[in-house]
């Protein structure tokens, strides 16, 4: 099981943004086994753990911690594939923000977590999950969406656009100060959400290259790509990708939970896992081992860290169903699995 993964469109502004430090990206790129031909592949797809790796090492080489706000700044709507081009002929602000979170599948996912948009009478959050607690891996990722979202909204308008409020869910980092970047805007850090704040009137700014008739035939291609993403998932595939959010914080989901989740009734659910050959016990024991392998095997995360996001009462409680899983203890698996990019 993957944490997730994102088109390979994404490394472009990350390789602009080294490159904006007069370093040539390429020999990191191919490090990472990302050449010309591998980002040309049509809906290619990069892991996010090795884009982690690379954003990391990416940082490392420029001496820039705020990389991932360059990389925001640098990025355009054509880099997250059919969603951004859509996105690109939306009639506002508004509905270009739309489309970028209503179509995030078909430019990237997370397991644990998808962005949102929140509208209400004064305005709209535009809301992205991250894999959290965070680190020198992750953080640069919410610095070049926040950053990205804002840069690419404003290109929608044709003028800059400013954000009401920032929220940043991680601690004021020692480069906070490279926030004043994306223009002059109260920035919360530690907040519950990573998001930001778009006023009504910046959602109404109106798309000056709108065409009607492009923008509804590119609609209709993402309902088309998102329909043929999911309309082929067996249950229990959708009860897994179900479980990855509510797993979290020392509890763990129930059949009940879960059943209301898809809509049916919990004798149901039972019913036709039953014929599928399996119980809603055996994919959640399933679905956290696998987690556990990839959060163990793909990140830095400490093991009290992974057994609170798998919903594990203790630490001791998911040693002891890791090693009753692997045969290893977390560290001596880490250790086995500890390979090279």
């Amino acid at each position: 099981m993957r944490l997730g993964d994102l088109s390979v469109g994404f490394v472009h502004s990350l390789a602009d943004a080294v490159r904006s430090h007069g370093i040539d990206p390429q020999p990191l790129l191919e490090q990472y086994g990302l050449d010309s031909a591998r980002l040309g592949e049509a809906c290619g797809r990069l892991s996010i753990p090795r884009y982690m790796r690379l954003g990391h090492s990416a940082i490392q080489l420029t001496d820039n911690p705020a990389l991932g706000l360059r990389m925001g700044q640098l990025s355009r709507l054509n880099q997250v594939g059919l969603a951004g081009v859509t996105a690109a002929q939306a009639p506002t602000v508004r509905e270009a923000a739309r489309c970028l979170t209503r179509f995030e599948a078909l430019y990237g996912s997370n397991y644990r977590g998808q962005s949102s948009f929140h509208e209400d009478a004064q305005g709209a959050w535009l809301r992205f999950y991250s894999i959290s607690p965070y680190n020198a891996y992750n953080r640069f990722v919410v610095d070049s969406i926040i950053a990205g979202w804002l840069q690419q909204l404003s290109s929608v308008s044709a003028t800059p656009l400013r954000a009401e409020r920032i929220d940043i869910e991680f601690e004021a980092p020692a480069y906070r100060e490279a926030y004043g970047e994306m223009g002059d805007c109260p920035i919360q850090f530690a907040a519950e959400h990573n998001q930001l704040r778009l006023s009504l009137a910046s959602l109404a700014l109106r798309n000056p290259v709108h065409c009607p008739s492009t923008w509804r035939h590119l609609l209709q291609l993402c309902e088309r790509e998102l329909e043929q993403l999911t309309r082929t998932r067996s249950l229990r595939e959708r009860i897994i990708a179900l479980l990855g959010p509510l797993l979290n914080g020392g509890r763990e989901p129930d059949l009940e939970e879960v059943a209301a989740r898809l809509k049916l009734p919990t004798w149901t659910l039972r019913r036709r896992l039953a014929e599928e050959g399996t119980q809603f016990r055996a994919i959640l024991n399933d679905t956290r081992r696998d987690l556990a392998m990839t959060y163990i095997r793909d990140t830095e995360l400490a093991f009290g860290e992974i057994a609170y996001l798998l919903g594990f009462a203790s630490a001791e409680a998911f040693q002891r169903a890791f090693k009753r899983w692997s045969g290893q203890t977390p560290g001596e698996f880490r250790r086995s699995r500890r390979g090279t990019v």
